[in-house]
């Protein structure tokens, strides 16, 4: 396996992982609670990776990572679930779909990343392979939602764009980075959360369990991968791998809560797939390797954590 490969992989799990949020939220939390859930899985993962990594940041980074926090995380989760209130039948994920098209033109203009007729037509078949696995007969159109939807794809795609201008401190590793920008979505999440839901719901064992697994599997670790994989490919490549979270939830949706899941559906799985697949071939901008300082820790991050660890893919290692 190449390292390009591999890196595709290891970002992969991102989307893949972010497909399991709504079985968990559905069967494990409380209800009605989705900005509390976003605050949930959001502050208390940056806050667990600014203890380990004891990074700070200085100078225009306390900025950068406000900015790149809200695109990311304080104005996308909010977006995302008042989209999803508004719009039934999948409608929200549809309109979210949109998200490559948007990085293309971002990509284009802040980063110089030229984009491609395959590009372009991998980002188009892939929401048209997403509409035909979530939307159905008769779902209703809200503009309110049409626009929060709008709105959310783009907060993320300028996040992924600016996330990808911007990289990183020289001699800061990717993780304190990730809890940099967890913390700050969290701080914006959580006065709004607040303000529009109230103080927080009673929380049995369940919920702790299943606000454990947001934080950790689901937000710190699959966040980390998303940044790690935005640093070393392309910005469309990376958008290119959204529609794996919308296959994920599809699939879990059928195996674990019985939902239909017939033939158009799963022929928008494998339109959306493929165009996925598609989309890591058709940039023109070449694989990039880890710079020097690129390293997943650093020096100040290993004797912090007491942790000597290499995840770059060396052949079938990684």
């Amino acid at each position: 396996m190449s390292r390009k490969a591999a890196v595709v992989a290891l970002t992969a799990l991102a989307p893949i992982s972010w497909g399991s949020t709504f079985f968990v939220t559905t069967e494990f939390l409380p209800p009605d609670r989705p900005l509390f859930t976003g605050l949930m899985r959001a502050l208390p993962a940056g806050l667990l990776l600014l203890a380990l990594t004891r990074t700070l940041p200085k100078g225009a980074w306390w900025w950068k990572s406000a900015v790149l926090g809200a695109l990311n995380i304080g104005a996308f989760f909010p977006l995302l679930f008042l989209a999803a209130y508004r719009l039934p039948g999948g409608v929200a994920a549809v309109v979210g779909s949109v998200g490559p098209l948007f990085v293309v033109g971002l990509a284009a203009l802040f980063l110089g990343e030229r984009p491609t007729v395959k590009s372009l037509v991998a980002a188009v078949a892939a929401a048209f392979g997403v509409s035909l696995v979530v939307l159905k007969a008769g779902a209703a159109l809200d503009l309110v939602g049409v626009a929060a939807g709008l709105l959310s794809a783009l907060s993320m795609s300028a996040g992924v764009v600016f996330t990808k201008r911007w990289g990183r401190p020289e001699g800061v590793g990717a993780l304190a980075l990730t809890g940099w920008q967890l913390t700050a979505g969290g701080l914006i999440i959580l006065p709004v959360a607040f303000l529009v839901e109230g103080a927080p719901p009673a929380l049995a064992g369940t919920h702790l369990a299943g606000y454990a697994y947001l934080a950790l599997g689901n937000t710190a670790v699959s966040y980390f991968l998303w940044f790690r994989g935005i640093e070393r490919l392309s910005a469309s490549s990376v958008t290119l791998l959204g529609p794996l979270s919308p296959i994920t939830a599809a699939i879990i949706g059928w195996a674990a809560l019985g939902q239909a899941l017939g033939p158009v559906q799963v022929l928008g799985m494998a339109i959306a797939f493929g165009a996925t697949l598609a989309g890591q071939a058709g940039s023109r901008t070449p694989w990039k390797a880890p710079r020097a300082s690129g390293a997943l820790f650093s020096e100040t991050e290993k004797n912090g954590l007491e942790v000597s660890m290499d995840l770059e893919v060396s052949g079938v290692r990684r």
